[in-house]
């Protein structure tokens, strides 16, 4: 399925998780960047599907600078803050990205693309499963 690039993260999602709660039963938590906030998407992902969306942030909201009261100095904001959960997907589209077949997207069909990546994490689990022990 390709649609325009114009949707928005949420209203991607509604569609996604509406056929994800049929095919994937046991998917019942959900962990999502600031573009999956809004207290109306939650209720609706919870309700329609059974699924609960936590978005995760920065400590600081994700704002590099805050306001502050007059005659206070503002809070340091820092650079780099490793954000929970985030690292997770960060990591994974790293080792992906490790695979030459996927580095680059060279795939026409949607369906191939999506093989070539559970064969590649299929690899790296075998990889680590036949790994002798420390």
């Amino acid at each position: 399925m390709q649609g325009p690039a114009s949707v928005g993260d949420r209203d991607g999602a509604a569609v996604l998780f509406a056929r994800a709660a049929n095919a994937f039963p046991r998917l019942r938590h959900v962990w999502a960047d600031q573009g999956y906030r809004g207290a109306d998407f939650h209720a609706w992902a919870r309700e329609a599907t059974g699924i609960t969306v936590q978005v995760v942030q920065r400590r600081n909201g994700g704002f590099r600078s805050t306001w502050a009261k007059v005659g206070t100095p503002p809070p340091e904001v820092p650079l780099f803050a490793v954000v929970p959960r985030r690292w997770v997907v960060e990591r994974t589209f790293a080792w992906l990205g490790r695979c030459r077949r996927l580095s680059k997207d060279y795939e026409y069909l949607r369906v191939c693309s999506e093989n070539a990546i559970y064969l590649t994490m299929a690899m790296l689990l075998v990889r680590r499963l036949a790994r002798p022990a420390r």
